[in-house]
C-alpha cells in the first residue's frame, strides 16, 4: 500500500494534468500503469495538455471511449500538441524511413572516413596519423630515448582521437610489429606481442618511439594542418607521404556496407613502379608488374600464381594464396624424414596451426606423422614435423597445405577514400592518385619556401642599402627622437618598406663590418637562385615528377630490403586429390562382369610353383577374373572394350579394397553402354610422341596408333578400332617402333615381327591381319619385346646364327589354359611377316589351348644372371598364385612344360600378369619397377 501511494505521489508531481482528469473520471487507478512497474527510463518532460472538446485544426480528432466517457482508448494515453510557434516544440514530425536513412548514411560515412578506411594518399586512417603526429609533437624522433606507450596515448586521445584508449593502444602496437607491417612504423621496446597472437603488455609497460622510415617518409616537410576535435589544437588532415604508404603496409578495415584488404609490397619494387609510371604515364599494367610482380608479405611465404595478382591489380579484388615456406631433412642416423615450416602464410597464427595439425593426427585425418613440436626462437621461426618410417613428404605436405593454414588465400579488397568518397581502385589508379596528391605537395611546398625566400630577399636588400649608406643611416637615427620616427625617415630617405626599416634598425653593431656585408650580398645572390628555381619548379610539372621520383628514389637507397615472399610461376594453389595420394605401386583385378578393385601389392605373400595359391576374393556367382595388372596410383588407365571404344580415368579413382573385396563395378566408374565389356586395361604414367598402342582383336587382325591420340579421352570414351561384324577387341599394348611384337593363337603358333612393320594409322580403322588362323583357332596373347632385348637378340644370332642352342635371356613364358608353363629361347624364333601362319611355340593336347604368352628376362639376379620375375596366375573361379618366373624350366618349341598351378577344384587359367621385381610382403612397393603385361 505504501508503495502504491509512492507511485500515485509520483504520478501526480509529474502529470498533474493526469490527476485532474482522473478524479472526474469513473475509471479507479487500477486501470493505470504506474511507471514504477516498468523498467525505468529518463523520461523528458513534455508539454502536454487535456483534449479539448472542440476540433482542433492541428489534433485529429481521437474517438471518445465506450459509455460516452471522455477517456482515450487505452490506459494512461496522452495526446500531445506541438507548439504553434515551432520555436519551444519537442516533438518534430517526420518520416520514419527518411530519418533512419539519413542517420543511418551519417553514421556510415563517419565510420567511412574516420575509422575504417585508410587515405589513398598517405595511406593512414585517422588513428594512426593522429599517433604518428603526436609522437612527432612529442619529440619522439628516432635518435631520442624511449618514451612510455602510455604517454603517446593520453597525448592522442586528449588532443585528437575522442575514442577509447584500447583502440589506440592496438593501434600502435600494429604499427610496431615487423610480422604485421611489411616496413613498421614505430619502433617498440618490450612486449609488442607475438606471431603466436600472444597479446602485448600494458601501456605502462612498453615504450616506443619513431621508426626513421617514419620520419623521412610521412613526416618530413609537415604542414598541412586542420582544427582538432574540440578547435584547441592543430593536427593534420593528411601526411606529406613521399611514396604510396598504402601499398607499401597495406591496410585491412570492415566498415559500414564495404570492407578493405590491400595486401603489403615491397619498398624497392615499388618505388621502381612508381618511377615507371612517371617516366611513362601510359604504362600498361604489365610493364608495372615487371618492377613489382606481387605483394611481398612481412612473414614472407610462396605465392602461388599470378593469375589472383592480375585480377587484383587490375579490377582492385582478387584472391593471392600464399603457402608456408618449407624444407625437408632426412635424419642421417635414423633415415627418417622430417618437414620444417620455415615461414608461414600472412596472419597466420602460429600456434594454432601447430594445434590443428596435432588434432588432425590424433583424429586419424592426417596419418604419417610421429611428432610435431615448435622450436622457434629469436633466430627465426622452425616448427618439425617428424614423420613415420616409409612416409612420403609430398603427400603429407600436400595434406598439409589443404586441410590447415599453411595455405591460405589472402582476399584483396583494394578500397580507399579519394576526394572524401570510398573507391574500388587498381594498382595503377592508385599510383596515378599518389602522384597527384605528391604534386600538389610539391606546389604547396615549393609556393610556401618561394614566399619566404621572396620575404627575406626583400630584407636583406634593405639591410644592404642601408650598409651602402651606413653613415647617412647613422645620421637620420641620431637625429630622430623615437623608434617610429626613425623607421618613417629611413623609409622616405631610401624608399624602404616598413619590414625594410624596421629590419635595419634591428641590426646589431658586429654587423656594421664590411664582412658582414659582403654575406648579405651573397645571401641576397643565393635567395635569388633558389627563386628562380623554385619558380621554373612551379612552371613545369616534369620538374615536379622528377622531384616526386628523387625523393622516392633515396628512401628506397636507405631503406629498401629484399624480397621477402617468393612467387611461383606455377598456379598449383588448388590442390586436386592427386595431389595428396602416395604415387605406389597397385593392383588392379578386373572380373569377367565387369567389377574392378584397387588392391596393395603385399595384399600376396610370394609361393612356389605348383602351389594351390591365394584367392583375390570373393567372386560373384558365375563370374571371373578377367584381367589383373600393375600400375601406379596416379597413372592413366586407359580402359578398352570389346566394341572396341576406349575410356580413361585415373587409377585412384578406383576405390582401394582388400583381398577379399568384391570390388566396384565399372559401369559406377565408366559410361559404358549395355552389355558392353572392358578387355584390356593399360596404365599410362605420361604420353610420350614416340610410343604406340597396338591392338589385337580375337579375329586376328592388328593395327598400330599413337598414343598421343589418347591423352584426351572425353567421359563418354571414343572410338579406339573399327570391328568388323562378330570380332571383338581383346589385347592392347604399349611399344615403340625398335620394339619386337610376339603374338600367339591358342593353338600355340606363334608370330616374332617388329613393330615399326606396322605403319600408324588412325582409330576410326580396322587394321591388317597378324596370323592365318586354322579352322576354329583364335588369338590367344600378345606380348612386346623390348628394343634393348632386341638388340641383344640380334647380336647372339650373329654370333652364333639361327640355330644356336643359347638358352640365355630373353625367354618367351608360355601358360596353358591347364595350369602348364615353360620358357622358350626367344632366339628359337625366326623373325615372321604378320599375316602367316608363324612358327610351333608350345605343344598342346587337343582339349586344351594357349593362355597367356610373355617375354620375360627384363630383370636379372646378379647371383645367376636367372629372372628375378614373377609371374601373377589367375584362375576362372578367381583364386590367384604368384610365383618366380626362374623356378619355370627352359624347355624347347615343342615341349609340354610343367605345372605351374593345380587346377583340380580350380577350371583353368583365365589370366595371367607379370611382375617384374620382387615384391616383399613387408615393403609396399614404392621402388619396385613394375612392367605390365597382361594376358
Amino acid at each position: 500500500m505504501l508503495r502504491l501511494t509512492s507511485s500515485l505521489a509520483r504520478c501526480r508531481l509529474c502529470f498533474p494534468a493526469i490527476s485532474t482528469s482522473l478524479q472526474g473520471s469513473r475509471y479507479g487507478f487500477c486501470d493505470v500503469r504506474f511507471l514504477s512497474t516498468l523498467p525505468r527510463r529518463p523520461v523528458r518532460p513534455l508539454a502536454a495538455r487535456r483534449r479539448e472538446r472542440e476540433d482542433d485544426s492541428s489534433v485529429r480528432r481521437r474517438p471518445r471511449g465506450r459509455m460516452g466517457g471522455r477517456r482515450p482508448r487505452g490506459n494512461g494515453r496522452l495526446v500531445l500538441k506541438e507548439k504553434s510557434d515551432g520555436q519551444n516544440g519537442r516533438v518534430v514530425p517526420t518520416e520514419l524511413h527518411k530519418e533512419a536513412t539519413e542517420a543511418y548514411m551519417a553514421y556510415a560515412m563517419s565510420v567511412l572516413l574516420g575509422r575504417a578506411l585508410p587515405d589513398v594518399r598517405d595511406g593512414l586512417k585517422p588513428v594512426h596519423r593522429r599517433i604518428l603526429y603526436a609522437m612527432h609533437e612529442l619529440g619522439l624522433s628516432s635518435r631520442k630515448p624511449f618514451k612510455k606507450c602510455a604517454r603517446v596515448v593520453g597525448e592522442v586521445l586528449g588532443k585528437f582521437h575522442p575514442h577509447g584508449d584500447t583502440a589506440v593502444y592496438e593501434s600502435l602496437v600494429r604499427m610496431a610489429q615487423d610480422f604485421s607491417m611489411r616496413c613498421p612504423l614505430i619502433r617498440g621496446h618490450g612486449n609488442f606481442g607475438s606471431i603466436d597472437a600472444d597479446p602485448p603488455a600494458a601501456m605502462r609497460y612498453t615504450e616506443c618511439r619513431l621508426e626513421p622510415l617514419s620520419e623521412a617518409m610521412l613526416l618530413a616537410d609537415l604542414e598541412l594542418n586542420t582544427s582538432n576535435f574540440d578547435n584547441s589544437q592543430k593536427e593534420p588532415s593528411v601526411l606529406p607521404a613521399r611514396v604510396p604508404t598504402l601499398l607499401l603496409n597495406g591496410s585491412s578495415g570492415i566498415a559500414v556496407g564495404m570492407a578493405t584488404n590491400i595486401p603489403p609490397h615491397n619498398l624497392g619494387e615499388l618505388v621502381d613502379s612508381l618511377s615507371a609510371l612517371i617516366r611513362n604515364p601510359n604504362a600498361t599494367l604489365q610493364e608495372l608488374l615487371e618492377h613489382m610482380p606481387g605483394p611481398d608479405f612481412p612473414t614472407g611465404g610462396l605465392i602461388m600464381g599470378n593469375s589472383g595478382i592480375l585480377e587484383a591489380y587490375r579490377t582492385g579484388r582478387g584472391r593471392v594464396v600464399v603457402r608456408g615456406k618449407t624444407e625437408v631433412e632426412v635424419d642421417a642416423k635414423t633415415k627418417r624424414a622430417a618437414i620444417i615450416i620455415k615461414e608461414v602464410p600472412y596472419q597466420t597464427n602460429k600456434s594454432a596451426l601447430v594445434e590443428k595439425i596435432a588434432d588432425l593426427v590424433e583424429n586419424k585425418t592426417l596419418e604419417g606423422i610421429s611428432d610435431i613440436r615448435d622450436e622457434s626462437d629469436r633466430s627465426g621461426m622452425r616448427i618439425v614435423i617428424e614423420l613415420k618410417r616409409g612416409a612420403d613428404p609430398s603427400i603429407i605436405l600436400n595434406n598439409l597445405f589443404r586441410l590447415t593454414s599453411l595455405q591460405s588465400s589472402f582476399s584483396c579488397n583494394m578500397v580507399c577514400i579519394l576526394d572524401g568518397q570510398p573507391k574500388l581502385m587498381g594498382l595503377k589508379e592508385m599510383l596515378e592518385a599518389f602522384i597527384d596528391f605528391r604534386c600538389s605537395v610539391i606546389e604547396r611546398r615549393a609556393r610556401h619556401k618561394l614566399s619566404q625566400a621572396q620575404e627575406r630577399k626583400h630584407i636583406v636588400e634593405g639591410i644592404v642599402i642601408g650598409l651602402e649608406n651606413l653613415d647617412a643611416v647613422i645620421h637620420i637615427i641620431r637625429e630622430t627622437s623615437s623608434h617610429s620616427m626613425a623607421s618613417a625617415a629611413l623609409m622616405n630617405e631610401y624608399g624602404l618598406s616598413e619590414k625594410q626599416a624596421e629590419a635595419l634598425l634591428d641590426i646589431t653593431l658586429r654587423k656594421l663590418t664590411s664582412l658582414e656585408r659582403n654575406k648579405f650580398i651573397e645571401e641576397g645572390q643565393s635567395l635569388t637562385e633558389q627563386i628562380n628555381k623554385l619558380n621554373d619548379l612551379l612552371s613545369s610539372k616534369k620538374h615536379m615528377l622528377q622531384v616526386i621520383e628523387q625523393e622516392a628514389v633515396d628512401i628506397k637507397n636507405k631503406f629498401a630490403t629484399p624480397r621477402r615472399s617468393l612467387l611461383e610461376d606455377s598456379d598449383g594453389s588448388q590442390l586436386e586429390d592427386i595431389d595428396v595420394i602416395p604415387n605406389e605401386v597397385m593392383l588392379l583385378a578386373l572380373s569377367e562382369k565387369g567389377y574392378i578393385k584397387r588392391m596393395k601389392p603385399n595384399n600376396f605373400n610370394l609361393q612356389h610353383r605348383g602351389t594351390i595359391g591365394k584367392s583375390v576374393g570373393k567372386m560373384r556367382l558365375n563370374d571371373s577374373m578377367s584381367d589383373f595388372l600393375v600400375c601406379q596410383a596416379h597413372d592413366h588407365i586407359l580402359y578398352f572394350s570389346d566394341r572396341g571404344i576406349v575410356y580413361s580415368a585415373r587409377a585412384f579413382r578406383i576405390p582401394e579394397c582388400t583381398r577379399s573385396a568384391a570390388g566396384m563395378p565399372l559401369i559406377q566408374l565408366l559410361s559404358l553402354s549395355e552389355g558392353e565389356r572392358i578387355t584390356s586395361i593399360i596404365p599410362v604414367s605420361e604420353f610420350i610422341e614416340d610410343q604406340y598402342l597396338v591392338m589385337l582383336t580375337v579375329n586376328g587382325y592388328i593395327k598400330k596408333v599413337s598414343l598421343n591420340v589418347f591423352s584426351a579421352i572425353r567421359s563418354t570414351g571414343i572410338i579406339a578400332i573399327q570391328l568388323v561384324p562378330g570380332d571383338e577387341l581383346k589385347w592392347v599394348r604399349r611399344c615403340a617402333d625398335d620394339d619386337l611384337i610376339a603374338i600367339a593363337s591358342q593353338n600355340g603358333m606363334v608370330i616374332v615381327n617388329s613393330c615399326n612393320r606396322l605403319r600408324a594409322i588412325g582409330r576410326t580403322t580396322r587394321g591388317v591381319m597378324s596370323m592365318k588362323l586354322r579352322e576354329g583357332d583364335k588369338m590367344a596373347s600378345m606380348d612386346i619385346v623390348p628394343a634393348a632385348m632386341r638388340r641383344d637378340l640380334e647380336r647372339i644370332r650373329d654370333q652364333h646364327g639361327t640355330q644356336a642352342k643359347d638358352l640365355g635371356p630373353p625367354w618367351l613364358l608360355f601358360v596353358s589354359e591347364s595350369g602348364n608353363g615353360k620358357r622358350v629361347p626367344l632366339n628359337s624364333f625366326r623373325m615372321s611377316n604378320f599375316n602367316r601362319r608363324g612358327s610351333k611355340g608350345y605343344k598342346l593336347p587337343t582339349d586344351h589351348s594357349l593362355a597367356a604368352v610373355f617375354v620375360v628376362g627384363f630383370s636379372l639376379s646378379e647371383d645367376d644372371g636367372e629372372s628375378a620375375e614373377q609371374v601373377v596366375l589367375v584362375s576362372q573361379s578367381g583364386t590367384i598364385n604368384r610365383i618366380k618366373v626362374r623356378d619355370i624350366s627352359i624347355q624347347s618349341r615343342f615341349a609340354r612344360g610343367v605345372i605351374l598351378m593345380r587346377l583340380e577344384h580350380a577350371g583353368k587359367i583365365l589370366s595371367a600378369s607379370l611382375i617384374s621385381a620382387t615384391v616383399d610382403d613387408e615393403d609396399d612397393g614404392d621402388d619396385d619397377d613394375v612392367r605390365d603385361a597382361t594376358a
